[in-house]
């Protein structure tokens, strides 16, 4: 089979999509597939890194208010479709599949106007412009959360699937985890908090926890932090200016990014982070407790729409960004690691939501899709 996947930004659109690769090339070796992404984001790293060939192609989202660069790049965005359009004239894939973005405009304009059948899939609890835009030309629309497809009326081409994810549940042996905090200079009698912002950092995050640090208030637990790569000079700078050394902070191991999440999030007591929803998927899989930091929008507030699913559950606690501080973090900090059977009952029922063999079922509902066209 050949595939084309659009997968741009984050890896909240780009680890869904190489997942879904994976799952293909597991059960056809022989299949071909290319990604498309743009030369910005952090498909550039990880496309790549997963062994598939990465197209760039310029392709932007629009900005909520009108503005001549706005303009400038919906004009870039379109003219884009004709790059695409030559290389699915050369390639002659089977299928196009898009996971969400603005990448998915000019991929998805394109395989329309070939006739080239389109799969879609949508990992956030409120579905984005892209997905709603082509969800009625593609012969699936998969989605992470049962909520979004009640957001979607009207289409009978939507299936609750999951969100495909290269994170699983792993029990790692005491003598791996001792291993493991002992190579990051931690204690294994204190509940460790594994916090990130995505795969970009997040700034709010950031600010809170650099501050928790100087103010020497992290004693009852310890994180793995990791700021995201373009952050991590500036944060080692703030920290020097307190006479702190980034790489030698008690009950602290600060990185700029964490390839080794699968391992990392399993070892963790509980997790600090934003809200998207492969962040989501993923700790509900591992079953973990978390405090989660929804990103603002301006728009729909899909973030927050991905927390409070968990929230009702009682699996997470949610500040929202507007009220994070070092204070009140470190205050639901302390008050949930003080009881580790709590955290572990919070895993649990985040588990509640964790779908199990997402990519097989994604792969099934291709194949009889193509197989009654």
């Amino acid at each position: 089979m050949k595939v084309i996947i659009s997968a741009a930004g984050t890896g909240g659109h780009i680890n869904p999509g190489i997942a879904i690769a994976n799952k293909i090339k597991e059960h056809e070796p022989d299949s071909e597939i290319v990604f498309f992404g743009t030369n910005r984001g952090l498909e550039n790293d990880l496309v790549p890194r997963a062994g598939y060939e990465l197209k760039q192609i310029e392709a932007y989202g629009i900005q909520p208010k009108p503005s001549i660069s706005n303009i400038t790049n919906l004009i870039k965005t379109m003219n884009s479709r004709k790059v695409v359009k030559s290389f699915i004239d050369e390639f002659k894939p089977d299928i196009v599949i898009g996971t969400g973005g603005y990448i998915c405009g000019p991929v998805f304009a394109a395989a329309n106007s070939k006739k080239i059948p389109t799969f879609l899939h949508e990992s956030n609890a409120y579905p984005g412009r892209a997905v709603k835009m082509f969800a009625k030309k593609a012969k699936k629309v998969f989605v992470g959360f049962k909520e979004a497809k009640d957001k979607l009326e009207g289409l009978n081409n939507v299936v609750v699937t999951g969100t495909p994810t290269k994170i699983k549940k792993a029990q790692i042996s005491a003598e791996d985890k001792l291993k493991i905090i002992k190579d990051y200079h931690l204690n294994p009698n204190i509940p460790i908090a594994l916090v990130f912002g995505g795969s970009q950092g997040a700034k709010k995050i950031n600010e809170t926890i650099v501050s928790i640090l100087k103010h020497k208030l992290n004693k009852n637990y310890q994180l793995i932090w990791a700021t995201g790569p373009k952050q991590f000079d500036e944060i080692k700078e703030s920290l020097r200016e307190d006479n702190l050394d980034i790489a030698n902070i008690p009950n602290a191991k600060i990185m700029p990014y964490i390839y080794n999440m699968e391992e990392l999030i399993n070892l963790c007591d509980i997790v600090v982070c934003r809200s998207g929803a492969m962040t989501i998927t993923e700790i509900a899989i591992v079953e973990k407790p978390a405090i989660f930091i929804p990103l603002p929008s301006v728009g729909a507030n899909r973030q927050e729409d991905n927390a409070r699913v968990l929230e009702k559950l009682g699996a997470a606690k949610v500040i929202l960004n507007c009220d994070i501080n070092d204070n009140i973090l470190n205050e639901y900090l302390n008050e949930m690691v003080s009881d580790r059977a709590r955290l572990v009952q919070m895993g649990k029922n985040a588990n509640a939501i964790a779908v199990q063999d997402v990519e097989e079922k994604i792969y099934k509902e291709i194949k009889a899709a193509l197989k009654n066209k």
